[in-house]
């Protein structure tokens, strides 16, 4: 098995994050599935206070995923960003959303988030 990817705590400290263990309860399932879902970059995890964690804003409501997440980070990925840059850009506010790329994850404007980080990759 493959380690649990993660990178630096690139976050400002007031982002709420979740252990790898409250988000497997949020989701319903094994932590290792988690871990899975990190290696499969569906998430992604930062190291806070020697904990992972992953950002609570990945998460809606019911505790589910966010819809657009796993996409956007492949979109991301493929672009060539790093999970840092990933992390930076979806939690750096954007007046023009308004609030970050990973807020309106959550809204209306889910499409646009996707479509901006298309046109970062190219």
């Amino acid at each position: 098995m493959s380690a649990i990817p993660y990178c630096d705590d690139v976050l400002d400290p007031s982002i709420s994050l979740l252990q790898l263990v409250d988000a497997a309860k949020n989701l319903g399932v094994a932590v290792t599935r988690v871990q899975q879902l990190l290696r499969d970059h569906q998430l992604l995890a930062v190291r806070r206070d020697g904990l992972l964690g992953v950002p609570e804003l990945f998460f809606g409501k019911n505790g589910e995923i966010v819809q657009w997440l796993p996409g956007l980070i492949a979109v991301l990925h493929d672009g060539g960003f790093s999970d840092e840059e990933m992390l930076r850009w979806m939690f750096r506010s954007d007046d023009s959303l308004p609030g970050t790329p990973a807020e309106a994850l959550h809204g209306d404007l889910a499409r646009e988030v996707i479509r901006r980080a298309q046109a970062m990759g190219f």
